[in-house]
């Protein structure tokens, strides 16, 4: 069997939202994950981690009004708790489900920083919404910290901005544990936003979109397949019209005319498709798939879900 260097981006539908649900949910994400190694798959893994950030970041928050000693937990902190324990679930799961099929491959989580661009536009016109919602006065206190909220129906939240990503910190130990034939979990959340200040990294206000990282991890990787595991089997062209067609095979250039057209939501299929298109486009030879996290196997054998070639 020729086996294939895939990098497998997993959804929020794969790792639930509270910690039962993750408990629960990551029992079955392995048995997806195994599915792909018997296939034939050498895994790089990431994954979202939006509702576990903002958890934290809520929790620390709460924790540090009860205790004034103790000082606010900024964005990239808790960024790195997400990463460690959704890792830490993800690798004991895949571990023990492997095992059960007599695979012994191991498992380990890389906690992965990425650095932008200090000057991204993206810092000036913040998007993603984290924490929990705000009275008027907390959200007052958070302005006068420099920081951006917005109003909601409930009250206010706090957002933070959605750079590029610019360069994968620890790409070479990530490369060199997946060419030791080592399943590795990587980038997780987008990884930890960083900024360049001569020899040292200081950690950013600031979200990394996870499809994004996943294609640029890909990339780095020259891997032979990106595989993005969503809600939806297909993507959608005229979504929620008369008109609405799933797309099964598609090129690059038919993805990019469909992005000038605007087809995709900008915070949810949109980074799912520029990922593709700049995984695929870069060289010859490769492949990207959308579909759903219960027809993984399927999408990667190129049976189902939207191909990208």
């Amino acid at each position: 069997m020729t086996r294939k260097k895939i990098v497998v981006a997993l959804g929020h539908r794969a790792l639930g939202t509270t910690l039962p649900e993750q408990k629960s949910a990551v029992r079955s994400t392995a048995e997806v994950l195994a599915d792909l190694v018997e296939a034939g798959a050498d895994l790089v893994i990431t994954h979202s981690n939006a509702p576990q950030v903002g958890m934290i970041h809520t929790a620390m928050n709460e924790f540090g009004k009860v205790h004034p000693a103790y000082t606010a937990v900024p964005m990239s902190v808790c960024s790195a708790m997400s990463q460690g324990y959704i890792g830490y679930d993800i690798q004991n799961a895949l571990r023990a489900e492997l095992l059960r099929r007599g695979i012994y491959k191991p498992v380990s989580t890389v906690l992965s920083q990425v650095t932008v661009d200090p000057y991204d536009e993206a810092f000036h016109e913040p998007v993603k919404i984290i924490g929990r919602t705000l009275t008027a006065e907390e959200a007052d206190a958070e302005e006068h910290k420099g920081n951006y909220v917005v109003k909601t129906k409930d009250g206010y939240r706090r957002i933070v901005a959605a750079p590029q990503p610019q360069k994968i910190v620890e790409i070479d130990a990530i490369r060199a544990l997946s060419d030791a034939g080592q399943i590795v979990i990587a980038c997780g959340g987008g990884g930890i936003p960083v900024l360049e200040r001569e020899e040292e990294l200081i950690g950013a206000s600031a979200v990394i979109e996870k499809d994004l990282i996943s294609g640029k991890l890909a990339r780095e990787l020259d891997a032979d397949e990106l595989l993005i595991l969503t809600s939806v089997e297909k993507v959608s062209v005229n979504y929620h019209s008369d008109e609405e067609k799933q797309l099964d095979h598609v090129s690059v250039e038919e993805l990019k005319t469909y992005m000038e057209q605007e087809q995709f939501e900008d915070n949810t299929m949109l980074p799912k498709i520029q990922a593709c298109v700049d995984f695929v486009g870069e060289k010859k030879g490769r492949r990207a798939v959308i579909t759903s996290i219960n027809k993984g196997k399927e999408g990667f054998l190129g049976k189902t879900g939207t191909i990208v070639e």
